[in-house]
């Protein structure tokens, strides 16, 4: 038996349909009922008759940050695929963040071990990875953390979130970590890099020079499942498809749909306008910044990674950007009436 945290999410729901494919036997934990028609969306692009297989999960309401909620879930369970996270850069999440992921992992760790789970898969991030001072240098998975340069809410939770999976380890618990790059998918059009695709759709005007590493959610999953059925353990591993810049993505995406491309190019000056409007406009209305400053910053750097390690270990190939930004359009198109019904 296998259980999925985190499975009404972008990766999580993807992996629940990957391991539902292979004909596993799971259960996911969820929180919140009407996050689970975004997966039945989700399952509808692969399946025919999604409800079928939508229905084989065993799903279990519980909160990662509630031990009691958890053991029931843990029952007969041989291998944890851990996707749940809060994924925030809005200063006002910290606390929130440190609870979710950094306690929350800690309990399914402990539980694990308590249960002799053979296998935990974490999903990490790449914020938990040192930039290099040097730019035209590949980052990779030795680079060491440097909580200095790596100061803001998100990357630090999910930093320690890695702490707890380590300490596993060396409580003989086996397992892998994996660091993905800004991940792409689809069946989440109102957030996230979802919502980039929405935006796009509707003739976004701007755009940035910064670079970063960007993966397909069906990369995510597969490695994750090739690196878990493996003998692989307490290693971690980048996936990254590629390393582009915004403007590259932003205008493969408007071609793909027709579009009209990105035309305002934002530099730093405005950057730094934008966002501090952003922080005045959430105090006055209470709603989450669109901008925060960490996010206008790393919308302008220039960080390429270096997938070597999954490929090298597991001869793994990554989808090119180009592809994944096909299909996630396409997607999106079948769905767009759903969501804009005005809008052709």
């Amino acid at each position: 038996m296998i259980l999925v945290t985190g499975g009404t999410g972008l990766v999580g729901s993807h992996l629940l349909v990957e391991l539902i494919k292979r004909n596993h036997s799971v259960k996911a934990i969820f929180r919140n009922e009407k996050k689970l028609n975004s997966v039945k969306n989700v399952f509808d692009y692969y399946f025919d008759n999604a409800d079928v297989h939508f229905n084989k999960i065993e799903w279990i309401k519980a909160d990662i940050t509630d031990v009691y909620s958890l053991e029931k879930a843990f029952k007969n369970v041989r291998i944890v695929y851990h996707c749940a996270a809060i994924v925030s850069f809005n200063e006002k999440d910290y606390k929130a963040m440190r609870k979710t992921n950094i306690e929350g992992t800690a309990n399914m760790v402990n539980l694990a071990i308590a249960h002799k789970i053979k296998k935990f898969c974490y999903v990490s991030s790449i914020a938990t990875i040192e930039k290099n001072s040097n730019s035209e240098m590949l980052i990779t998975e030795e680079n060491e953390w440097n909580k200095e340069s790596n100061n803001y809410g998100y990357a630090i939770s999910k930093y320690g979130a890695e702490m707890e999976v380590w300490r596993g380890s060396q409580e003989n618990l086996d397992v892998v970590i994996v660091n993905p790059g800004v991940i792409l998918g689809s069946g989440f059009w109102q957030s996230g890099t979802g919502e980039l695709f929405s935006k796009m759709y509707q003739n976004f005007k701007f755009y940035t020079n910064g670079i970063t590493g960007f993966v397909g959610v069906k990369d995510v999953v597969k490695a994750m499942i090739k690196l878990t059925e493996s003998n692989i353990k307490n290693e971690r591993f980048i996936l990254v498809s590629e390393n582009i810049s915004f403007k590259e993505l932003f205008f493969k995406i408007a071609d793909t749909f027709g579009r009209k491309r990105p035309s305002v190019k934002v530099d730093k000056t405005l950057s730094n306008l934008a966002w501090r409007v952003e922080k005045i406009k959430s105090f006055i209305t209470g709603k989450p910044p669109l901008i925060t400053k960490h996010s206008a910053n790393a919308s302008l750097s220039i960080y390429c990674y270096d997938s070597g390690k999954i490929k090298k270990s597991l001869d793994f190939n990554f989808e090119t950007i180009d592809k994944t930004i096909k299909d996630v359009c396409a997607d999106f198109l079948r769905d767009k009436k759903r969501y804009f019904k005005n809008n052709p």
